[in-house]
């Protein structure tokens, strides 16, 4: 009883980390939005991992962290291309494009993409209602977008696809990786990994209306240097291989809808009662999906 008591613990720890990445990573888009309206798309993909990078390289050396094993760098290397350089990239230019509301509920997909991962990669299996409530909360989320699109997709949409890969494998390694160290050490590896490529690229790209630039476009960009690429993922990885990938990734349905939110707030969106009703439907499917087995590889 000691043991399914502690197990309990933990998993409901790491789904309330897992609330609070959530929250952090929902107002990533809207912030986007906000910095692709004065800045290129890739540079401010490039500055926000490059900014990431300096900002985990001085924790790195404050907590006197050294490196990971060799054995792990393939890993850490393909979950950096993920996370510090794939999704960066690809949500950038998506948000070019499509307004950062229509942008949330595509990648409120990421959840399903991230328990295929996780079982492909991971070894997690999950019962065939479990991957049926994560079929209709993604299928709720899928028409949702369609919907707000007039029916059809735009090339937003194909870039937001390719960020919703690229960020479900990149937490389905994080989360493997959290399971053999902190989860700030894998994310701020990460991001170290990643500035021999995204500084150089940085100022490259540097605008040269830089000092010009609106006030709020600067703290956007911030927060996405600071937060989204950094911060976040301090309660998310945790969060992972806390409660596990198929379980905690659920949460992120609900990420959508806080994107809304923000971007009623920043954007001024109009959120309507279709939205409303979607997002009940996609918390509701989450609850339930808490409730459902998954097998965790031991």
């Amino acid at each position: 009883m000691r043991y399914v008591t502690k197990a309990f613990s933990r998993e409901t720890c790491g789904l309330c980390l897992g609330v609070i990445a959530v929250v952090i990573f929902g107002a990533t888009l809207p912030m986007t939005r906000i910095v692709v309206a004065e800045f290129d798309p890739l540079f401010l993909a490039a500055g926000r991992g490059a900014g990431g990078g300096a900002l985990a390289l001085l924790v790195l050396v404050l907590m006197r962290q050294s490196p990971p094993p060799r054995a792990l760098w393939g890993r850490m290397s393909l979950n950096m291309i993920c996370l510090a350089i794939g999704f960066p990239i690809c949500s950038a230019m998506g948000s070019f494009s499509v307004p950062s509301a229509h942008g949330g509920v595509v990648i409120g997909l990421t959840p399903l993409c991230t328990l295929v991962f996780a079982a492909l990669w991971s070894g997690e299996r999950p019962s065939a209602a479990f991957w049926g409530c994560s079929i209709l909360g993604a299928l709720i989320v899928a028409l949702y977008a369609l919907r707000q699109g007039g029916g059809a997709l735009v090339v937003g949409d194909i870039w937001l696809m390719g960020a919703v890969v690229s960020a479900a494998f990149g937490y389905t390694l994080s989360a493997e990786l959290s399971r053999l160290m902190p989860g700030w050490v894998v994310i701020s590896w990460a991001l170290v990994l990643s500035v021999p490529f995204t500084l150089p690229a940085t100022l490259w790209l540097w605008p040269a209306h830089a000092r010009d630039a609106h006030i709020s476009t600067w703290l956007a960009f911030t927060y996405l240097t600071a937060f989204s690429q950094y911060i976040g993922f301090f309660a998310w990885n945790a969060g992972l291989a806390m409660g596990g990938t198929s379980r905690v990734s659920q949460i992120q349905l609900i990420q959508s809808f806080v994107t809304l939110g923000f971007a009623a707030l920043l954007a001024d969106e109009y959120v309507g009662l279709d939205t409303i009703a979607a997002a009940t439907g996609v918390v509701g499917l989450v609850i339930l999906g808490r409730r459902l087995r998954v097998v965790r590889k031991t």
